[in-house]
């Protein structure tokens, strides 16, 4: 955020002009009836964010588009959003496209965040009415709004622009993992030749909720027995709104549910379930709902895989009724038929499930969370840019810098612990598990005193040479270290040369020391990942590392180095590839073991019997 924060204090250090719309805009009422457009080669902007087609188009510039007309209605006024279009676009016939004149004045974008930041204080009070409500355009006109100078309007818009892209691709991401999880869902829930099928009346017991009015009398609220609603297996929240006293409880109790049962919805809403768990109230079921008491040979929660999976499509495509639809028979139900593997196999489908079900699904982990953290780190930047000329303050004051900063950090550790959960392990760079990364230092040339008696270890680029580093040749003194600048690398460090001969090899420093600043010294993150990992990956990248190399000397870049993408397992696989990787580098490079031992000792030998075969007495 300082680039803007520095164009801010540069360009409008006392705030921002304001502009009503009709000074810089032209507003023009769209022209398209939504539900009588013919379909065509050109996007209709309606008053959600899907886009129809229309045969026509009314505009050709970068355009905001505003609903005139409640999102609500009914008397209540309301706004979901306004929305952008580029390019040639059909308008409907209930919105109001506003076009900057000048678009090196007041960007199009620009605009477009700030109304849509703005629209709860500066358009929803334009709409009047009482049961179609709704806003004129000539009110819009009178709308004012800031117009920075251009290129803090294009700083902001590219901060947002971020934001929104990132959140699409999160979304996108989702959908795929929620197609991913109902492909191995279907799969996994795929009855096998050798599985047992078994019809649900011999699995489970059946009871439908009491009809009539049986619970329409007597209910009350907020103490006694609960009353299980459709509402808990369509939501799977034990909220409750109504509760009947201990007598009733009595008469109903045939209907009274149990933790490890199962309801399910047979009314309106049909097919949805709701297992009962531990911490659940005691209470009976309505009419609405048909409860399941599963016997030893089934567990509940593989059960109601089957149900959200195939059993709720066929108990909507059998429903009858009107208006509202019901279920069949409870002995139709019965005859429904299910596959019953063994109680072990039942039990890890459904732990793999719920591992799915909880990256899809569960608002505290996995994209979900990922979404809305960022829709609302999205927001909080949105606030903070389109209100710095109401305010003269800059954007982000150090603190928040900061806090955000490590957010962001946070944030990027729980997604690559996201990612390693789901796929087994995250692609990442170098930065990403980097805890801190600098180079080194040289003292002045031709100071022999800085060298002369020396005890702080110094290291040369020379010195890396793909292979952990034991000792140095050089020595500094502490006079040397302070002239150059050079820090202290604590041990089990990966060091990467950046320059000369050796540019792109890399070792790991067995004891804390100093190098000289064709150095890049890497602090690896131990909670993300192994220094020895990190170092092994950095071998294996060897082509694509020297491929950054630039400049006549072929140096280097360290941001280049850090952008270096690696993949990522947990911290238990890499102890595993660590371990076999440790062994082979042991074979091929250890003396006193492996090849390098065996190659030393056949020397030997042929050193031996070439002396022996070559070695002839003289004849006298």
């Amino acid at each position: 955020m300082s680039k803007l924060d520095e164009l801010i204090r540069e360009l409008c250090p006392d705030g921002v002009e304001y502009k009503r719309l009709e000074e810089c805009c032209t507003l023009v009422k769209g022209k398209t009836p939504i539900q009588k457009a013919e379909p065509g080669e050109y996007p209709l902007v309606v008053t959600t964010s899907e886009r129809r087609t229309c045969s026509t188009y009314q505009f050709d510039k970068p355009t905001v588009c505003i609903p005139l007309i409640s999102s609500r209605g009914h008397g209540v006024a309301s706004l979901n959003s306004v929305y952008y279009q580029e390019g040639k676009f059909a308008l409907g016939n209930i919105l109001c496209g506003v076009t900057p004149n000048d678009e090196d004045y007041l960007s199009a974008k620009f605009l477009f965040e700030y109304l849509n930041y703005k629209k709860d204080t500066l358009l929803v009070p334009l709409m009047k009415g009482g049961a179609n409500v709704s806003m004129t355009v000539d009110s819009l006109k009178r709308v004012s709004v800031p117009v920075p100078p251009m290129q803090v309007q294009s700083e902001i818009v590219g901060i947002l622009n971020g934001f929104t892209n990132l959140l699409m691709e999160l979304t996108a991401e989702l959908t795929a993992r929620k197609t991913q999880y109902g492909y191995y869902r279907d799969k996994l829930l795929t009855p096998k030749d050798d599985v047992v099928v078994e019809t649900l009346g011999n699995i489970c017991r059946f009871v439908r909720g009491p009809f009539g009015g049986a619970l329409k009398k007597e209910i009350f609220k907020p103490t006694g027995y609960a009353v299980y609603e459709q509402q808990h297996a369509i939501y799977r929240k034990l909220e409750f709104r109504y509760y009947i006293d201990k007598q009733k409880y009595e008469e109903l109790k045939r209907f009274a549910v149990r933790p490890g049962e199962m309801i399910v919805s047979c009314s309106g809403t049909i097919g949805k379930t709701f297992v009962i768990p531990e911490n659940a109230p005691e209470g009976v079921i309505n009419q609405a709902l048909l409860k399941l008491t599963p016997t030893s040979r089934i567990n509940v929660f593989y059960l109601q895989y089957f149900f959200d999976n195939t059993i709720s499509k066929i108990l909507n495509s059998v429903a009858r009724g009107g208006a509202i639809k019901n279920v069949p028979s409870v002995e139709e139900l019965k005859a429904i038929k299910i596959p019953i593997p063994t109680l072990e196999v039942q039990q890890r489908l459904v732990e793999v499930l719920d591992n799915f079900e909880k990256i899809c699904s569960d608002l505290n982990i996995g994209l979900p969370a990922e979404i809305e953290a960022r829709q609302k780190q999205y927001e909080y930047y949105r606030d903070k840019l389109l209100t710095f000329a109401e305010t003269g303050n800059t954007i982000l004051s150090r603190a928040e810098q900061s806090r955000a900063e490590q957010s962001r950090a946070e944030q990027s550790r729980a997604l690559i612990k996201l990612l390693q959960y789901v796929f087994g392990y995250a692609v990442v760079s170098l930065q990403d598990v980097v805890k801190n990364s600098c180079s080194g230092g040289t003292p002045k040339k031709g100071v022999s005193e800085y060298y002369e008696d020396g005890n702080i270890p110094w290291l040369r680029t020379q010195e890396v040479v793909f292979r952990d580093i034991c000792k140095t040749e050089c020595f500094i003194t502490e006079s040397a270290v302070k002239n150059s600048a050079a820090k202290w690398i604590p041990e089990n460090c990966v060091i990467v040369a950046i320059s000369g001969a050796t540019a792109g090899r890399c070792a790991i420093n067995k004891i804390p020391l100093t190098t000289n600043q064709h150095c890049l010294n890497l602090e690896v993150d131990p909670e993300m990942a192994l220094y020895r990992y990190v170092y092994y990956c950095i071998c294996a990248k060897q082509e694509e590392l020297l491929a950054k190399k630039e400049g006549a000397r072929g140096d280097l870049n360290s941001t280049r180095i850090l952008s270096l993408q690696i993949d990522l397992p947990s911290i238990e696989k890499q102890k595993r590839i660590v371990s076999i990787l440790d062994r082979f580098d042991a074979i091929c490079n250890d003396l006193t073991s492996g090849l390098p031992a065996e190659i030393e000792a056949r020397q030997k030998q042929y050193e031996y019997y070439r002396d022996k075969l070559l070695s002839f007495k003289e004849r006298l």
